[in-house]
């Protein structure tokens, strides 16, 4: 109503100004007038154009991946310890919904294959089965030694910042949404698109954001995004916190990679099976 009322007195304002003064009145000044009563232009923030090649991967992943395996190789600082990378080969299965149902649930399967502190440890998860549970094969001297763990539980997480269950391209993109987002109510965001970038074999466009001052509200400093041109999907993500002295090198804090990416590659439920002959799992 009160919406209305502006739109009719903004109206009036200019009929008034033909009848009182038609001289003042010209077309510019009633457009003028008119124009008061437009909706207030959408304020746009540094970070807007990152979030749309976010929002765009995102829909595409979702409509049009199934599944996928790469070379996965990750690290991240966890009590303060930047640990060596570590190097997996990774399948993935991506959730599908039917309705509200799901579908296919979110499937990893991961051999690790360095360094030798996790080299042959064998990993699968499967969305709502064993329990909710990993299956674990250790490898080295426990390579006879098959378990199931809590996936947020003290062992598995240990040496980890995040599970299991947050693996993947479709999180990783949902998360660069969720931090885009709270950077939108502030400041002191810095953004850069680079484009045709080389990242080991692949062309990638990526997006840089910096936040210059240490804030509570930021979550890193610096966070590059790679994303590979030909399948418009994020292969790296690279996280640096403020540097530890005035004018020193910024702290890596994270890094995902996803190397030799393969697309639908028509993974099934075998191959996130403890029973598939093809893996070690006693």
């Amino acid at each position: 109503m009160q919406r209305l009322f502006q739109h009719r007195y903004v109206r009036l304002l200019a009929f008034a100004l033909i009848a009182v003064s038609p001289q003042l009145a010209n077309a510019q000044e009633i457009d003028r007038v008119a124009r008061l009563d437009d909706p207030a232009p959408v304020i746009s923030h540094p970070i807007d154009p990152a979030m749309e090649i976010a929002r765009a991967s995102l829909a595409h992943l979702q409509a049009n991946v199934d599944d996928y395996t790469a070379l996965f190789i990750k690290r991240c600082r966890v009590d303060g310890v930047l640990p060596p990378l570590q190097y997996a080969k990774l399948k993935l299965r991506n959730r599908k919904h039917e309705g509200l149902a799901i579908a296919t649930p979110l499937s990893v399967y991961l051999d690790f294959l360095k360094p030798s502190s996790v080299q042959g440890r064998e990993v699968i998860w499967v969305e709502n089965e064993n329990d909710g549970n990993l299956v674990v094969h250790q490898g080295g001297f426990a390579s006879f030694i098959t378990t199931q763990l809590d996936p947020e539980g003290m062992l598995a997480m240990r040496g980890q910042r995040y599970s299991i269950k947050e693996i993947g391209i479709e999180n990783l993109l949902q998360k660069f949404l969720a931090i885009g987002s709270q950077d939108r109510e502030h400041g002191e965001c810095d953004v850069k698109i680079h484009s045709d970038i080389n990242f080991g074999t692949s062309t990638c466009t990526v997006v840089e954001i910096v936040h210059p001052q240490r804030r509570d509200h930021f979550r890193f400093h610096r966070a590059r995004v790679y994303f590979d041109n030909s399948s418009n999907l994020p292969i790296r993500y690279q996280a640096w916190l403020w540097p530890q002295t005035p004018g020193g090198d910024p702290v890596l804090d994270e890094e995902y990679n996803y190397f030799n990416l393969q697309l639908n590659v028509g993974l099934s439920a075998t191959d996130f099976d403890a029973n598939n002959p093809e893996y070690r799992f006693r």
